[in-house]
């Protein structure tokens, strides 16, 4: 197995690499016209998910190419180019220039809108004032010890084995244990891999994924199925019940983490649809010097879904404003039913 995923990797470096060969600008005329163009062309050629986000590239084009001419200033430029890549929707789709930087306001209204995760009561209440931290995961028992809840707030800070062991051995009397994921926004997949290795892997198959091979829309290449890992970090897996909560604020590594988990019989989703972004971002240089990014793959799950918008709970429960006002966090109490009453069914709320 282990040799299986050193091939896959060397695969997507390869797939990576072209991919990024493609959207590296060259020698281009660098005049405002030319530079819209060649950005446009570039989304056109190598963006995974049109289809997805429902967007018709060239109905945008339509829309924003009368608005650029050569006498316009970089700034209305800019502009004008980053509204058009705001028209995907992608949380991963940014462009930079030595005066501003543009990306997706997709994140910024879900969070917004959508929050589904009240820090303070976290802290005040769930954590409390006992809480443990280790390495990044802050943590304590709830329910009166028979519940572990642990906090993981973002994927770009490093878990190391001790963390995870340490946590696991400091509440292996309880009953299961909730991962709270919401609001963390993304990071390292090697984050991913380490979480997932408490668990009962052995090799089984998490997602698929295929990458931009052409310059149609439905271009892609082959599918490349993605592993767990060969075997568990522990000596014995944990197999107790584990809730893991998402919202819109799960972003990038998070989905993916979401994803996974239906390759594990004894974890759960709860809460909200994650934000998505699952499609690695890949990006170059504008023959202006401006970079870019968008994303040139798209990721299949287990269960055949296209989850870019945002994986689905398994059971979707949003924080009730009555509950809040007394402090508590209904999602966190829902997650600790299923785990007390031994993986009973919960119904959506």
């Amino acid at each position: 197995m282990k040799r299986i995923n050193i091939i896959l990797a060397c695969l997507l470096a390869v797939a990576f690499s072209s991919c990024n060969r493609l959207l590296i600008g060259n020698d281009e005329p660098s005049d405002p016209v030319n530079v819209f163009q060649y950005l446009w062309d570039k989304v056109d050629q190598q963006y995974a998910f049109f289809d997805v986000k429902g967007v018709n590239w060239d109905s945008v084009y339509s829309v924003y190419r009368p608005l650029v001419n050569n006498e316009m200033s970089d700034d209305s430029l800019f502009r004008v180019c980053a509204a058009m890549l705001n028209t995907l929707h992608d949380g991963h789709t940014d462009l930079t220039s030595n005066f501003d930087y543009g990306f997706s306001d997709t994140m910024f209204y879900w969070n917004l809108n959508n929050n589904n995760f009240n820090g303070d009561i976290v802290r005040r209440n769930y954590l409390t004032v006992n809480a443990h931290c280790t390495g990044y995961l802050a943590h304590n028992a709830i329910r009166d010890g028979k519940v572990a809840y642990v906090r993981y707030s973002s994927f770009g800070s490093d878990i190391s084995e001790g963390d995870l062991k340490y946590i696991l051995n400091r509440y292996s009397n309880c009953s299961g244990i909730i991962l709270d994921l919401r609001q963390n926004g993304g990071g390292s997949d090697q984050n991913i891999t380490k979480l997932l290795s408490i668990l009962d892997c052995h090799g089984q198959p998490l997602y698929n994924v295929q990458h931009k091979a052409g310059p149609g829309h439905n271009d892609f290449t082959s599918p490349v199925t993605m592993y767990a890992p060969a075997k568990s970090m522990l000596e014995k897996p944990y197999t107790k019940p584990m809730a893991v909560l998402i919202d819109r604020g799960s972003f990038s590594a998070t989905s993916y983490f979401a994803i996974c988990t239906q390759a594990f019989d004894n974890v759960r989703l709860f809460g909200d649809y994650t934000g998505g972004g699952t499609g690695m971002p890949n990006g170059g240089l504008l023959p202006n010097g401006w970079s870019y990014r968008f994303s040139c793959s798209r990721t299949i799950a287990l269960d055949g879904g296209n989850y870019e918008n945002g994986v689905p709970p398994e059971v979707r429960v949003l924080l009730d404003p009555a509950a809040v006002a007394q402090g508590i966090d209904n999602i966190i109490e829902t997650a600790a039913d299923w785990i007390e009453n031994g993986n009973a069914t919960i119904a959506a709320q």
